[in-house]
């Protein structure tokens, strides 16, 4: 092997202390991802042994989901003004004290903040470790790779976590808690030994979007808060529909000051990127649909067939497996490929995924309905995960790298706290409260409808992405042999 450089941007042999870095913030992220589904199948568990009532145990799920959410925007550009290696460490050592705490508390509102506080610290691990990885790999074929393994263990973990939360509660609920501990903790001593030092722009206390972050932060916190709650509370009451106009209050707001300060949080002008902007679009799409879907598919396959928690999480052992073997080849894809075309087709097989669990019926086995839907699913978190993440920081300069992370983490927990919610109430209207299988099917269906239908508009949106980066490469030949020149094998990136 021939010599390599700490450079990414000139070797395509990356040094053992490049590889410790990706390896880092892969870790971190797997950990965030395998937090969101772990803890789903452990929660009968919880309940029964806290004593938690189902609105109760609802917010062990729901207050990660909104520090998470809520927040992510904040911890993006906090990442970019405080320094992104400060800011991971200082978060992925909350985390770790936040499992600790969560494994441990015998009370319901102390789980509940642990959950909280754990999502306040993905909210800033997840852009800050994101765009130490755009900022440490030039964009290109380099960063291509690094992002393709990052992402891939990112879905990897969301995928895993079904099956390892199986094998751990049936040992004890407490244990989804405690695994994660000693992981981040050795993941937090590499950090510190291999995370590069950036420079930090220098910013005097104007520098700061103060209102920016209050209204944009306020405006997150309270969607989140109130698209979960909306379940119990009713869609159309004056409490839900009075929450929904005071984020749209809140996010007038925000834009108007985003506009006009020196500052902001969130330059807009950023959205000028299409490529950016639909990528942002594709991953609300991309993880609301599959967080619905999940959800759906979760009641079916254990309510509905019988189905025991670890048999439910083997079954979507096929589309993780898929996901984690593409991570060290999806770079080379994306390379020769872009993720101009790599999108849409990924978003295809998602929508073709959930298509073919319509089919769903009282007798429905592995083989006939859950196994294709699976490996299409695999096929297509594969492709669409890892190139929604490249377009979204592609054409980024590396002072807006974290605002860009915090952007395209934000669409995915704002997608999946969207789309689920809306699921969860066509269900409950669908079966009428009731519980026999008829009922059941009859509130699965349109949820399962609407969820392919999400997944549909972002199809639409990424093929338009890859009809426009056609049509510019066309127009770009004619130019390119008038100039003389031979025009080298490129990124299809959409910009």
């Amino acid at each position: 092997m021939t010599p390599a450089s700490d450079d990414p941007s000139t070797t395509e042999t990356w040094s053992p202390r490049l590889w410790g870095t990706l390896v880092v913030l892969c870790a971190a992220l797997f950990l965030d991802a395998l937090d969101v589904s772990m803890v789903g199948v452990a929660l009968p568990s919880i309940g029964t042994d806290l004593h938690l009532s189902t609105s109760a145990l609802q917010w062990v799920v729901s207050g990660y989901v909104l520090g998470y959410g809520g927040l992510l925007l904040l911890g993006g550009r906090a990442a970019d003004l405080l320094g992104r290696r400060r800011v991971f460490l200082i978060a992925l050592g909350v985390f770790a004290a936040a499992s600790l705490l969560g494994g441990l508390v015998d009370d319901g509102g102390l789980l509940i903040a642990a959950r909280f506080l754990k999502g306040i610290s993905a909210a800033f691990t997840a852009p800050a470790g994101l765009s130490i990885i755009t900022t440490t790999f030039a964009e290109g074929p380099a960063r291509n790779r690094a992002l393709s393994i990052y992402t891939t263990c990112g879905a990897s973990g969301f995928s895993l976590g079904l099956v390892l939360s199986g094998l751990l509660t049936s040992a004890g609920w407490r244990w989804t808690f405690l695994m994660p501990v000693p992981v981040a903790l050795l993941a937090l001593v590499a950090a510190f030994r291999l995370l590069p030092r950036q420079p930090v722009a220098a910013r005097d206390g104007a520098g700061y979007d103060v209102a920016g972050a209050i209204t944009g932060t306020g405006s997150l916190l309270l969607l989140v808060f109130t698209v979960t709650e909306a379940q119990s509370a009713g869609w159309a009451s004056a409490r839900t529909l009075g929450s929904l106009a005071a984020v749209a209050v809140l996010m007038t707001l925000f834009l108007v000051v985003e506009s006009r300060t020196a500052h902001p949080l969130v330059r807009l002008g950023i959205f000028r990127n299409g490529g950016v902007a639909r990528a942002n679009i594709a991953a609300v799409a991309v993880f609301g649909s599959y967080a619905g879907f999940q959800f759906i598919a979760t009641l079916y396959l254990q309510r509905l067939l019988g189905w025991s928690a670890l048999e439910m999480a083997l079954a979507f052992l096929p589309a993780g497996a898929l996901v984690a073997l593409s991570a060290t080849k999806m770079g080379a894809v994306v390379d020769r490929f872009g993720t101009a075309r790599l999108m849409p087709l990924g978003v295809l097989a998602l929508t073709g995924g959930y298509a073919l669990f319509l089919r769903l019926d009282e007798h429905s086995g592995l083989v006939g309905l859950v196994l294709p839907s699976m490996v299409l699913l695999g096929i297509g978190f594969a492709l669409a995960f890892p190139s929604v993440n490249i377009a979204a920081t592609n054409g980024v300069s590396d002072d807006e790298q974290g605002l860009a992370s915090g952007l395209v983490n934000t669409a995915f927990q704002v997608g999946s706290a969207l789309v689920l919610a809306a699921a969860t109430a066509v269900i409950t209207a669908g079966s009428g409260g009731g519980q026999s299988p008829q009922a059941q099917l009859d509130g699965y269906r349109p949820a399962l409808l609407l969820v392919t239908g999400v997944a549909l508009v972002g199809l639409v949106v990424t093929a338009v992405g890859w009809v426009l980066e056609t049509r510019r490469d066309r127009s770009a030949e004619p130019a390119e042999e008038a100039a003389g020149t031979n025009r080298p094998d490129k990124v299809l990136v959409d910009s």
